[in-house]
Parts: C-alpha cells; structure tokens; sequence
C-alpha cells in the first residue's frame, strides 16, 4: 500500500487529504540508485520498476511495500502472466499449500503498542472459515511482525516456492504511530495477504489508489494472475489496494472475500 501525504514514508500534504502507502515516496539519493539491470529483471518479473528503494540489505522494495531479494530477481516464475483487466484481484505465481493450515504469526515485543491491531486483522482472516487459520505465538511465528526503519511504512513477501508463506512483515511504528487500531490492523491485513499470494488490485493502475502517473505493466512478465469471479471494474475499498487513507479502515469487501474464499 503506496500513497503519500501526512505519514507514511515521507510526509506530503495532497489537496488537504492524507494517504498512506505501505511505504512511502521517499527521497532517493545517489546513494540508493538502483542499478539497470535490476531494474530490466524487476521488469520483466511483472512488477513495477518505478521508484524502486534499496533497503540496504541486498534486497529491493517495490510497488510501495513488496520486498524483492536478489534470488527474487534471478527466479524463473513457470507460469505468464494473466491479464483480463484492469482493476481485479491478483495472485502471485506461488501460494500456501498443504492445506488446511495453521499459520502462526509473531510481534515484536517493541511493537506491542499495535497488539490490538494485529488480533483485529487476524480475527478478519479467521471469520472467513478458510482453509488457512492464523494464530498468535509469543515469538517465532511463521510470519514475524518486526519493526523497521527507512522510506517505507511496511514490507513484506510473496510465498516460497515450497508453499511456504513470506515469512516476515516489517512494520514502521514511528510511521504509523498516532494512527487509529482499524488502520493499522488493515495495514497488517493487507502485508499479510502479500504473505499468502495477493498483489496489489490496482496492479495495473496504480494512480487508482495512490494518485499520480498511471503505472501499467501491461503483459510485462509473470506474477500476477486474475481471481476468477473478482470485478472487472474498479474496487474502491479493497483491502488490497496500494494506498489507503490516514484513519481509514478497509475490511474485506465482498470481492475480497471472493478472491480469498478462491484461493483458500
């Protein structure tokens, strides 16, 4: 989730209205310029290789809040990508698998301050009765919630191509500090369901959400593949959409609960 204005990676005021993303547009210097090479394999992986952060680590953030590592940029996805229009549910290449299944999921003790907000995004995903259930553990979780640092609100992962989940979700707390329990708890819902396959629903044009220039990736290469039964018109409050609003909250709609209903 990808926006700016008031918090979120960098602070821009936007018609007096404030939105986040799940990282934010912050400022790159020469220091974190990314190299073409990259940027051709981000490319032609399917995802967008527009304002592409470094996260010093080796790995790549893009499309606000998808976290690539240099492995990522050197896989080989077995399946094309899919396209039947523009503002539908996506799904990554690689889902969970070995289901029915427990998840369990971890926050760092220095992010208890949002403790209320993950069990509210957990108890969104469990009242579904799907075939993947989350549970809390007091640490190792297979998706750990860790705080971070940098020009982003959040991160995280696609699935393993062992049908593992992404197994970490890195939350700013300086960047989502003072924002209500219901944004942050869909700020959570939303990097997990990166976690467990889902691209963004405005893929394809992401100034749908966040504003700006249109980015669309046309046929540019693998990873995202439409939901059956998912709109074919725009989706204004999915959960899955690159930014939201500062204090907004975004259960799942009935198309999302149509693509997760799909998939698991």
């Amino acid at each position: 989730m990808r926006k700016t204005i008031f918090t979120l990676t960098a602070v821009v005021a936007v018609c007096m209205l404030t939105l986040f993303a799940c990282r934010k547009n912050a400022k790159t210097d020469s220091t974190t310029v990314v190299s073409d090479e990259a940027l051709t394999k981000i490319y032609n992986l399917g995802f967008s290789n527009k304002d592409v952060i470094p996260d010093g680590k080796g790995n790549y953030i893009v499309e606000g809040d998808i976290l690539l590592s240099e492995d990522d940029l050197n896989a080989k996805a077995d399946v094309s990508l899919l396209r039947v229009a523009g503002e539908e549910q996506y799904r990554t290449t690689n889902l969970v698998r070995n289901l029915p299944r427990t998840i369990t999921v971890s926050l760092a003790s220095n992010l208890s301050t949002w403790s209320t907000a993950l069990n509210t995004a957990i108890s969104r995903y469990n009242a579904l009765g799907l075939q993947i259930t989350f549970t809390r553990v007091s640490s190792g979780g297979n998706i750990s919630i860790v705080n971070g640092s940098g020009s982003f609100l959040a991160s995280s992962g696609f699935p393993t191509s062992s049908g593992n989940p992404y197994n970490q979700v890195i939350l700013n707390s300086s960047q989502v500090a003072g924002q209500p329990n219901n944004t942050v708890a869909s700020i959570l819902a939303h990097e997990i369901g990166h976690c467990i396959g889902f691209r963004h629903t405005d893929y394809f044009n992401r100034s749908y959400s966040c504003g700006g220039s249109a980015v669309n990736e046309g046929s540019a290469g693998v990873g995202a593949i439409n939901i059956p039964g998912t709109p074919t018109g725009a989706d204004p409050n999915s959960w899955m959409l690159s930014c939201i609003g500062s204090g907004q909250d975004r259960p799942f709609n009935a198309n999302d609960r149509t693509a997760l209903n799909y998939l698991y």
